[in-house]
């Protein structure tokens, strides 16, 4: 298969004319459909449905440029306070009088930007110090730079950790779960004074083993070998990684939205619909969750092929046989960090009990250490954004903070 991104790339390219003419067909009826005849509108939207049919592969922007701080407008400047060729610590840097309590959002790196988690950003802003791991997509990594593993991931967050400097929290999202806890295990061990005074993991597989869903079934349904053969491909030369094998951005997109197709399309139909009755607000809502959704980033094939075995088929630090740099991790050595774990009743990705899980391994903390939290109603995304995240899961990650703090 590595040749499936050239051909991805190619019909990209030959579709790029149509969209963009579709977009100035639905730019030149916008001035007559509003308020002209339906049959204007309803010929504007499907010409508009037609120009978004594309993927894009650079990161969207925050767009956070400033924040309420109890009664005060602040200045939020995007700052790089560390890089490496594979992703940096962005920092939403404030003016404040009072210091806030340092947190590390480490984002996924499975096929979307780190840019998924604004929400998540745009609330925690006002009352802490916020920092997230803002991942690089592959296909712009030069090969000279090397190769990026499992164990590449822990090491980056540790030295993120190191570089915000003791006192900080941390909140991982999704698949960077095990990866995070293992970072903290091997922090703890060692003493490093860095280590985080807070841990929270949401929707986080820690042990998939429990109660699996559908991302375990694929999983466990091929080989290491058949994911690599099917999975993998090249990125194409006329981009910086050229030559690098990928597991690209637009297979995982394509994975996810066969999972909740009819979800998708109805999406689609909803916009179309909302653009013919003028019901613009609501149309954007959804054209804006697309755009974000639709922008993809490719994954180093190594870590990509890792993160399946080591977590999905081999358990590995569940069963207590995760290592790094040949060191055996051991969540038990987490005695200091407190730990919270939030899991949403109808997470069809990472169903309920994979990410409690953790209290099973985080043996030696004590009962006052460690909360657990089930969001009634939520899927996956409805655990980090939107209203269920704003009004009833960030309140416990505030309070574990200052309670960490």
């Amino acid at each position: 298969m590595l040749m499936m991104y050239q051909a991805y790339q190619a019909f990209d390219d030959l579709a790029a004319p149509v969209r963009a003419m579709a977009g100035m067909v639905a730019w030149s009826l916008a001035p007559g459909t509003d308020p002209g005849n339906i049959h204007l509108r309803r010929l504007a939207a499907t010409y508009e449905l037609i120009a978004r049919m594309r993927l894009t592969h650079e990161r969207p922007a925050y767009g956070i440029d400033s924040v309420m701080v109890g009664q005060q407008l602040v200045e939020v400047r995007e700052e790089s306070a560390y890089s490496t060729p594979f992703g940096s610590l962005l920092h939403f840097k404030k003016d404040v009088s009072t210091p806030q309590p340092r947190v590390l959002l480490v984002a996924p790196m499975s096929g979307h930007f780190a840019t998924l988690l604004r929400g998540t950003v745009q609330t925690m802003l006002p009352e802490h110090d916020v920092y997230i791991t803002d991942w690089y997509n592959a296909r712009n990594i030069s090969l000279l730079h090397g190769h990026f593993g499992f164990d590449n991931f822990i090491t980056h967050i540790i030295k993120f950790l190191e570089v915000i400097g003791p006192g900080a929290h941390t909140l991982a999202v999704c698949q960077p779960g095990p990866a995070v806890l293992a970072a903290v295990a091997v922090m703890a061990e060692s003493r490093n004074p860095a280590t985080p005074r807070s841990l929270t993991l949401m929707a986080a597989p820690i042990d998939a083993r429990i109660n699996p869903g559908r991302v375990n079934t694929l999983a466990n349904s091929h080989s290491i070998d058949s994911f690599e053969r099917n999975f993998i491909s090249m990125v194409p030369f006329r981009f910086p990684g050229a030559f690098r094998r990928v597991y690209p951005g637009f297979v995982q997109l394509t994975a996810f939205m066969c999972m909740n197709l009819e979800r998708h399309l109805k999406a689609q139909a909803d916009l179309l619909n909302h653009r013919v009755n003028r019901e613009h607000k609501k149309a954007q809502e959804i054209a804006s969750f697309y755009d974000e959704y639709l922008a993809v980033m490719d994954l180093p094939a190594e870590f990509y092929l890792q993160t399946v075995r080591l977590v999905f088929k081999e358990h590995a630090l569940a069963r207590g046989q995760l290592e790094w740099q040949g060191q055996r991790v051991d969540p038990g050595a987490i005695r200091r960090t407190a730990l919270l774990t939030v899991e949403g009743e109808r997470d069809d990705i990472c169903p309920v009990g994979q990410t409690v899980a953790a209290h099973d391994l985080c043996c030696n903390l004590r009962p006052y250490q460690r909360r657990h939290h089930l969001q009634p109603g939520a899927g996956h995304y409805g655990v980090f954004s939107g209203n269920r995240w704003r009004n009833q899961v960030y309140p416990l990650v505030k309070n574990l903070i200052l309670a960490s703090d």
